[in-house]
């Protein structure tokens, strides 16, 4: 109870601070969120430790904003961060990874996770970039699609494979040797980038070893992106619902014709399912439990799909207001198309639950 008291309480916050973001209140384009906002309300360092400044918390109080995130569609490195915290948890404490954690929390670095977010095997083939060592110096090579945030980022963070020691994590300064290439993408709330390390220097002192699987951070992503679709799906709903019972045809509210109870009743359907789904991979991966990883797949193959659904059905029932660019809803509609792909298709992740389950 005293957690679910303590979510309602952030989620609150967050549904307050974001008000003025959403595009469906801004006038069909969507507002940037303030960076200050993201650290003064401490959210950058939820699951940074106390001791750095954070708040000591886990990945479930850090969904509760990548849903709000998303119910809002507001565009901010959010993503970044939460993916670049997740890869800093994950290595061996040093002096250099202490202090970065420390500066995301506080909102003074904006950190970003080079990983690979496409439709395809993720890191089945190894991390994207390897360390190469000729005598003393160290160098890193490779490149990763599609990174969330890096074009802003003042830290870029690389999954490497170093053969001395095995995964590790690259801290590198963009410009260094690595270049960031901005990626136009559909959504316009969001920013990618090609990330290329052509022999960028590899500090030992920014070099830190993996204490535990990089692969995770994949699930983690993928995760944090089904949360998004779940809050812009249902935004998507209570805005559709609002227009239907109040906009008239033939002298009555739309939301008394059929067609229309229908179609918000089936999205309502699908989107309670989304919920549990998503609610049982968030315990999973806040738990650190076995098994995490199929709970994920399993809430990003339905999520993600249930947010295009419920976008597209808004946009229709919201009539030909639905379909201009002051409304607003043309932003959830690309969103939820960008997220159905990032970190995994749905058909690639139902096809690695065939997989999994397949071979028992």
């Amino acid at each position: 109870m005293r957690f679910a008291e303590l979510h309602d309480d952030l989620r609150a916050v967050a549904r307050d601070a974001l008000a003025g973001a959403s595009p469906l209140v801004a006038g069909g384009d969507p507002a940037p969120v303030d960076p200050a906002v993201l650290a003064g309300t401490g959210w950058l360092g939820l699951e940074v430790p106390e001791d750095l400044g954070g708040a000591g918390a886990t990945f479930a109080e850090t969904a509760v904003v990548l849903e709000e995130l998303g119910r809002a569609a507001a565009a901010s490195h959010f993503l970044g961060a939460v993916l670049a915290v997740g890869a800093l948890r994950l290595v061996e404490p040093s002096p250099g990874r202490d202090a970065l954690l420390a500066g995301v929390a506080a909102g003074q670095i904006a950190a970003a996770l080079a990983l690979p977010t496409g439709a395809g095997d993720g890191m089945a083939g190894g991390p994207p970039f390897r360390v190469d060592r000729d005598g003393g110096d160290a160098r890193v090579v490779g490149r990763a699609t599609f990174v969330p945030d890096a074009v802003a980022a003042d830290r870029l963070l690389l999954v490497a494979h170093d053969p001395a020691v095995g995964p590790v994590l690259v801290d590198v300064t963009p410009g260094a040797g690595v270049v960031v290439e901005p990626t136009p993408v559909v959504d316009p709330t969001r920013s990618f980038a090609e990330v290329a390390a052509g022999g960028a220097a590899a500090d030992d002192g920014r070099v830190w070893r993996f204490a535990e699987d990089p692969r995770g951070l994949l699930a983690r992503g993928a995760l944090a992106v089904a949360l998004d679709s779940l809050g812009l799906a249902e935004a998507a709903l209570d805005a559709t619902v609002a227009y239907a019972s109040v906009r008239t045809q033939f002298g009555r509210p739309i939301g008394s014709f059929q067609a229309v109870k229908h179609a918000c009743a089936d999205t309502r359907v699908e989107l309670a399912l989304a919920r549990q789904l998503v609610l049982h991979a968030v315990d999973a991966v806040a738990a650190g439990a076995t098994g995490a990883d199929d709970a994920v797949s399993m809430a990003k193959a339905y999520a993600t799909e249930a947010a295009v659904a419920a976008t597209g059905r808004a946009v229709q029932l919201h009539g030909g207001i639905g379909y201009t660019w002051e409304h607003g809803l043309h932003a959830y509609l690309k969103r939820a198309a960008l997220n159905r792909s990032l970190f995994g298709s749905p058909a690639g992740h139902r096809a690695r639950l065939a997989r999994r389950y397949g071979a028992r």
